[in-house]
């Protein structure tokens, strides 16, 4: 698993600052380097269309770094492997 955490922070996106939810949106922007807005109204337009986009946006939240460089899995996946007997 450490393998493919360390892949994900490979990419260089991290949830961003910005956030209204998770960030997930404003890291894409920051990575890509346009205006958030931009990336949102993308978004609204991809979730009005059928498809997985919530379900994409929530993965993304889990998997993708934040700022301090902290994966949520991967503290979870940690946290349980630590209170197991």
């Amino acid at each position: 698993m450490d393998k493919f955490f360390s892949i994900v922070r490979g990419l260089g996106l991290k949830r961003g600052p910005q956030r209204w939810l998770g960030g997930v949106l404003g890291g894409i922007a920051a990575r890509v380097n346009v205006d958030v807005a931009y990336v949102r109204i993308a978004f609204l337009i991809f979730a009005l269309l059928p498809g997985p986009a919530f379900v994409f946006y929530l993965l993304a939240w889990v998997i993708l770094p934040d700022q301090r460089n902290v994966i949520p899995l991967q503290s979870f996946l940690d946290r349980r492997s630590l209170n197991r007997p």
